[in-house]
């Protein structure tokens, strides 16, 4: 089936429930059993849910895999990611990345042993030298989170694949819906499912899908041992905003692209970072590997400190505040949100500097979001 197709009738069928067109949620803890010694097919909410059961079986047809996961937030799927690995184990992870796994790799998994070395994934050959060290894993973005970098998934894919590395990719800019990393060779897609993947601003979750079933016995068995699966309700709000991804991203598309054409036109924008537009030194990898560009870019702004706090101070429509993919637009200062957890100079090695601005662009008019952008930055 098409994907709009998929993300209505995929997870659920009516007939098992009564005839509820919507899966329903089974606010309950535990199960009873058949008998004694005998489980049902659930028999605690940690370990099984039905209504976690119809949101994993629906990210794992959106993404191609085998089998979905749905947990409490995004980081609780990286930090079940990262717990597929083991004292010792080294990862290369992409250089530019979201301020929060950058703290959860430095901050926590490098004090068990888990240690990660940040490489630039555009370039290959920089990739495979990374590699004449032994390697456990490569954690990828793309784009990457908040310059809009790309990375070729496919060779990426094969180049870790020869050195019997496993390949994790944060799929969140996107969704299932403009890339899909498991056709492209990567074994995981990693989501937080509070963003696109739910597009209401309402819920925290994160998701990940497996290409193989021994990768999927992994995550399964983690998931369960740790608790840090998604409760009934939030997989059912993750339920009901799939419904409309598919309409969604298609106008988060169209509504992102026409802002940064006209940022680039801007006299006091000094740079747009946006996968779509033909300035981009990526944009042929972007029409390659992805069916559209998502609704989050970056650009930045000439005139200093006053100019970008004028821009934060003045806006009406865009919503000072973190996070993105919902409906509403929201407007984010990476070096002091976002990305604040990351120390400066590293930071700065990034290329995420004080002028950098990140927009989450909505659904509501073009012509409304361009000229509140268009007030705000004439201070």
């Amino acid at each position: 089936m098409h994907f709009k197709t998929l993300s209505i009738h995929t997870g659920h069928d009516p007939k098992a429930h009564l005839g509820a067109v919507m899966p329903p949620i089974f606010q309950t803890s535990t199960f009873a059993f058949d008998d004694v010694g005998v489980p049902g097919q659930y028999d605690y909410s940690r370990s099984g849910n039905p209504t976690r059961k119809a949101l994993e079986d629906t990210l794992a047809a959106l993404e191609g895999g085998v089998r979905g996961f749905a947990f409490a937030t995004g980081m609780a799927a990286e930090a079940t990611a990262l717990m597929l690995f083991k004292t010792g184990d080294r990862l290369i992870v992409q250089s530019d990345l979201y301020g929060g796994t950058y703290r959860l790799l430095e901050t926590v998994f490098r004090d068990k042993g888990i240690s990660a070395d940040y490489v630039d994934l555009r370039d290959l050959a920089a990739l495979e030298r990374a590699f004449e060290t032994p390697a456990a894993g490569v954690w990828i973005e793309s784009p990457t989170n908040p310059l809009m970098n790309l990375v070729d998934l496919e060779r990426v894919a094969a180049i870790a694949k020869a050195h019997g590395a496993v390949t994790i990719c944060d799929n969140t800019f996107l969704s299932p819906y403009f890339q899909r990393p498991l056709e492209l060779g990567v074994d995981i897609a990693l989501h937080s499912t509070t963003k696109y993947i739910n597009g209401h601003s309402d819920v925290v979750g994160g998701g990940m899908v497996a290409r193989e079933e021994a990768w999927a016995e992994r995550i399964g068995f983690l998931q369960n041992a740790m608790g840090t699966c998604a409760g009934p309700q939030d997989c059912y709000l993750v339920l009901r905003g799939i419904k409309t991804l598919a309409v969604r991203m298609e106008e988060h598309n169209r509504n992102a692209l026409g802002i940064a054409r006209w940022l680039e036109r801007h006299a006091g924008v000094s740079q747009v970072l946006h996968p779509g537009l033909e300035s981009h030194p990526q944009h042929a990898l972007a029409r390659k590997q992805m069916k559209g560009f998502g609704g989050t870019f970056s650009f930045r702004v000439g005139g200093g400190a006053a100019a970008v706090d004028a821009l934060l101070r003045r806006v009406k429509v865009f919503t000072l505040a973190e996070s993105l993919g919902g409906v509403e637009s929201l407007i984010d200062h990476p070096a002091t949100m976002t990305h604040a957890s990351i120390p400066p100079d590293v930071r700065a090695g990034m290329g995420i500097g004080d002028d950098l601005i990140r927009l989450s662009v909505g659904l509501e008019h073009l012509d409304d979001l361009i000229a509140d952008l268009d007030q705000a930055l004439s201070a």
